[in-house]
């Protein structure tokens, strides 16, 4: 397809209204898309502020990812160097623990379509677990790997895909009961990320 196709495939998501019935404030997809870019960040629904801003990663979560990446805000919202596709464009309202599920909608209708015009992915980050269960789910009819499990296995996956852990406050607890994430995964995630960040520079 040309980067006519993609323009307007783009628009097209842009104004997509397939779950508006059930968004709080009505349908805002936000997303970050450039058939150039090496690193795609996938992650599970925009909150609240980022809805507002219509700014990926726009809150304190960015804040934290982007400092796991070792990444100015410059260079994070490059759409020619990052993609930010989350399993749910839209904020989907707010529950007792927190932000709700992605809505199942929505992955289906635009994911892959999107990402094929993606031809240039060395690096795909998956933020939380509904991102996780959508890249990694089990073929062979055992249940899926607990987040933690799956981040503990961030070898099994590299160089192409490395599972995190959200990086809302919310996981403060999980973080300090996981050390280890920020003394063994982030290091090597700093390093890949800039190997791949002095290629496009």
């Amino acid at each position: 397809m040309s980067a006519d196709d993609f323009t307007s495939l783009i628009s097209q998501v842009r104004q997509c209204t397939l779950c508006a019935e059930h968004l709080p404030l009505g349908p805002r997809p936000v997303f970050q898309l450039h058939e150039t870019a090496r690193i795609l960040i996938a992650s599970q629904a925009p909150g609240r502020r980022v809805h507002e801003t219509g700014l990926p990663f726009n809150d304190p979560s960015g804040d934290r990812l982007r400092d796991w990446l070792n990444m100015s805000r410059d260079i994070f919202y490059d759409p020619h160097r990052i993609a930010i596709l989350p399993m749910g464009l839209c904020f989907p309202g707010t529950g007792k623990s927190g932000d709700l599920p992605p809505r199942l909608e929505c992955a289906p209708a635009w994911r892959s379509e999107l990402l094929s015009h993606l031809k240039n992915i060395e690096l795909t980050l998956l933020v939380g677990q509904y991102a996780q269960i959508y890249y990694l789910a089990r073929q062979d009819g055992k249940p899926a790997a607990t987040l933690t499990e799956n981040v503990q296995s961030w070898r099994k996956f590299w160089p192409g895909i490395v599972p995190l852990p959200h990086p809302s406050p919310r996981n403060n607890l999980w973080l300090k009961r996981n050390p280890w994430f920020e003394e063994k995964v982030i290091p090597a995630l700093r390093e890949r990320v800039a190997v791949i960040l002095n290629q496009t520079a």
